[in-house]
């Protein structure tokens, strides 16, 4: 077992991992995306829409902008993408984005104000930093962007350059998101990205010199080829290269589910044993370099705002992960993207000729949805809390949604004496507090309040909790 530094409470409990490590969710939202029904559709998402300060409520927007489109495909990746060289596919497809943009935007004209935005992928730079901008100049046409809002791109650094980190924070965009995975030659082989190191830590610096307020890097453990040795090897470039943030993500190998990951061969995976070691590795060299755990795969240095927001109980969670923003109302645009308005959730078309096809026809590019019960509010709020700050008060939770926790959660309640006797949890009068050995398996935490899994034991469409 792996004790942590004093600012950071929690432990790598290797045994504990393998004990009780199983599929779950990742709640960036509850219920989860997979529990959207075709019978919310563009009416419903309108009718909210046009309803959504009612009562004197102000909910800032939100928007994500998905760009699916990537000029090679990595074996690991599950996200929803287009592969292609063709870049006027990616015109065509900006041009119905704007159209999109177009329908949307009157539905929020009283309150056009956006605190935040993310723009997502496939690789948002497949496009130009001239259509980028051009893109950027269009939604400061249909919203009106805060000052002090948050503005973040995923980057794959493999198609800028150090000039483009001032052309995309001189358009306004002040925070990004940058793939690195692994520095390892034989891993990147494995998983068809090449990606040069130094061009990498350039394109960090560059970004810090135009004036980025975050950087984040991404790295994934448990991928083909890797070991502890090179793994350390990836984790000391990156530390040395101090970006505010940094992500470890569990590669989830689903090959039925993703078919780029069947050209990942099996025998070249670490085993279950090395990647838990992966995992352990990361956390203690994380933390010996001064990153806070925030939750989940998430580390940041302490004078972040992700850390900031934690300490002042202020942190939330959506579907761009962990943020210092309230909740928002979220817009999703482009195809496949999820939105959230007022109690409900939304998704657009998940292929492009359904998303073209809607928008030619004039009609909102939404395929599903979910309006959420009082029980799905309730549950989310309990949810929210564990994921951001792995405590909860039952009182507020009884202020808030007027129950009687223990009486409502009766079952859940049994159920989290079984996680006490495990030491994930312990009860402190009227809260429930994540221990740090428990704070790795949160996720087995907020899957006990889930209602749709305990009607739906079938959990295997979900990745491996660690």
């Amino acid at each position: 077992m792996i004790s942590m530094s004093e600012h950071l409470p929690f432990e790598v409990d290797l045994d504990l991992i393998r004990r009780l490590d199983r599929n779950g969710p990742r709640y960036t939202s509850y219920p989860t995306a997979d529990r959207f029904v075709e019978a919310f559709g563009p009416d419903e998402y309108a009718s909210w829409a046009a309803k959504r300060n009612i009562g004197g409520i102000q909910r800032s927007l939100s928007i994500y902008v998905h760009l699916p489109f990537c000029s090679t495909v990595c074996f690991y990746c599950a996200c929803n993408k287009v592969v292609t060289r063709d870049k006027s596919k990616g015109e065509k497809y900006l041009g119905y984005l704007a159209r999109e943009i177009a329908l949307q935007a009157p539905l929020f004209r009283d309150d056009p104000v956006v605190n935040q935005m993310h723009w997502g992928g496939g690789t948002p730079t497949f496009f130009s930093v001239e259509q980028l901008g051009q893109l950027f100049g269009l939604l400061r046409e249909h919203f009106t962007f805060s000052p002090e809002g948050e503005y973040s791109i995923e980057i794959d650094p493999r198609t800028v350059d150090v000039g483009s980190m001032a052309a995309l924070r001189a358009m306004g965009l002040n925070r990004m998101s940058l793939g690195v995975q692994d520095f390892d030659p034989d891993v990147q082989r494995a998983v068809n990205r090449i990606q040069d190191e130094e061009q990498t830590l350039a394109v960090i610096d560059a970004a810090r010199s135009a004036g980025f307020e975050s950087i984040n890097t991404d790295l994934i453990y448990g991928l083909p080829k890797q070991n502890l040795l090179t793994f350390n090897r990836t984790l000391t470039r990156v530390i040395s290269a101090q970006p505010d943030r940094i992500a470890i993500y569990n590669y989830a190998h689903l090959p039925t589910r993703f078919k780029p990951q069947r050209r990942i061969s099996e025998a070249d995976l670490p085993s279950p044993e090395i990647k838990l070691k992966l995992l352990a590795l990361a956390a203690q060299r994380l933390t010996e370099a001064g990153y806070v755990y925030i939750g989940m795969d998430h580390f940041a240095k302490p004078d972040d705002a992700l850390a900031l927001a934690q300490r002042q109980g202020r942190l939330h969670r959506n579907f761009q992960g962990y943020s210092t923003m309230p909740d928002c109302d979220l817009v999703g645009l482009g195809v496949t993207s999820i939105g959230s308005i007022g109690p409900t959730y939304s998704q657009n078309c998940r292929d492009l000729d359904a998303y073209y096809d809607s928008i030619d026809r004039g009609v909102l590019p939404i395929m599903r949805g979910i309006e959420l019960t009082a029980d799905d509010i309730l549950r989310r709020a309990v949810i929210q809390s564990l994921m951001c700050h792995f405590s909860l008060c039952k009182e507020s939770i009884e202020i808030a949604h007027l129950i009687e926790f223990d009486r409502y959660f009766a079952t859940e309640m049994a159920e989290l004496q079984d996680l006490a006797r495990h030491g994930l949890l312990e009860f402190d009068g009227r809260w429930i507090n994540v221990t740090p050995r428990g704070r790795l398996l949160i996720r087995n935490v907020c899957m006990v309040f889930d209602k749709y899994l305990r009607h739906d034991q079938e959990v295997r469409r979900y990745s491996r909790v660690i």
